[in-house]
């Protein structure tokens, strides 16, 4: 094993189930919604049609779409300061890996700013200079009771040996 894989290893061991931190706020405006409803082809009208989801939706306003939250959580995360940044030393790459259970508890309405907490979950290794981080990443709204969005994400960072 390399010795910064094996020094990042020992370090987010011992911070599994702690806090990273919580990063800055990020309005969702109708453009970013329509955007992201012309790259993904969803054009409910929850998303794209403020006269009609006035009329006709529960929350009176246009929300984003789920998976948009859950698109937003890699830049959302990039202003999360690192518990141990320290952990990060020697690595040449890091993937997204996958996502474990993803809920969306909540609706983000438009024009309603979100923003990201990670909590370290585990770190296993997955090769001589790779290790598996899960992350609880919960995105929360301003103002809002619940989360409206929580995933536990895997990301791999290869360390240098």
């Amino acid at each position: 094993m390399s010795e910064k894989a094996a020094a990042a290893m020992e370090i987010y061991k011992s911070i599994e189930g702690q806090e990273e931190g919580v990063g800055d706020w990020l309005l969702i405006d109708q453009e970013r919604i329509n955007l992201f409803a012309d790259a993904t082809l969803d054009h409910q009208f929850i998303h794209i049609d403020p006269e009609k989801s006035a009329e006709l939706s529960p929350y009176k306003v246009t929300i984003a779409h789920g998976f948009l939250t859950l698109s937003l959580i890699v830049h959302l995360g990039e202003s999360v300061p690192a518990l141990r940044p320290e952990a990060l030393d020697g690595v040449f790459m890091g993937v997204n890996y996958g996502l474990d259970k993803v809920r969306f508890p909540a609706p983000v309405p438009v024009n309603s700013k979100v923003r990201a907490r990670h909590q370290i979950a585990s770190a296993e290794l997955k090769g001589d200079n790779t290790i598996q981080l899960k992350r609880v990443v919960t995105v929360e709204i301003e103002g809002g009771e619940k989360p409206v969005c929580v995933a536990e994400s895997l990301i791999r960072y290869m360390y240098a040996d």
